[in-house]
């Protein structure tokens, strides 16, 4: 298993350019479908990370550009420890050490929980398979209003 998902996407960021320039709705009608697709990655890491009561209902999709996005959204309270890049480890599995409660004189070792990373990589195929035809819907469209 790869230790990384990437898709080159440097076609289709100049096909989206295209298509806003064309059309703005249809950008963004494809901009839906693209978030749709990514969301099979969400409910995976959702899945994987039930482990904790704070992570799985603030897993997110975006599409910026050319990229759908999965990420955890930020807790907006100060002092507050980010647990799900810790958790995560880079997407590796086995430990990582950290200081308990921010003091740095006490440090223990935890076990990595990597959810993102595996569920991207899990879902990678489905969700190139649903942008795909999410492009293949806009082309015909484009091809209907302007062919």
């Amino acid at each position: 298993m790869s230790s990384h998902v990437s898709i080159d996407t440097s076609s289709f960021a100049k096909f989206a350019r295209e298509l806003k320039a064309l059309d703005p709705k249809l950008k963004s009608e494809l901009r839906k479908e693209l978030k749709v697709a990514g969301e099979a990655v969400a409910v995976e890491a959702r899945a994987r990370s039930s482990f904790s009561t704070r992570i799985p209902g603030r897993i997110k999709v975006g599409v910026s550009g050319n990229t759908i996005r999965v990420y955890v959204q930020p807790i907006k309270e100060a002092g507050h420890v980010r647990e799900e890049f810790a958790l995560e480890n880079k997407g590796k599995s086995g430990t990582f050490r950290h200081p308990v409660g921010g003091n740095r004189d006490v440090w223990v070792n935890q076990q990595a929980r990597p959810f993102l990373k595996p569920a991207a990589e899990a879902k990678a195929a489905e969700v190139v398979l649903a942008a795909r035809r999410a492009v293949d819907e806009v082309l015909k469209k484009v091809g209907r209003l302007y062919g």
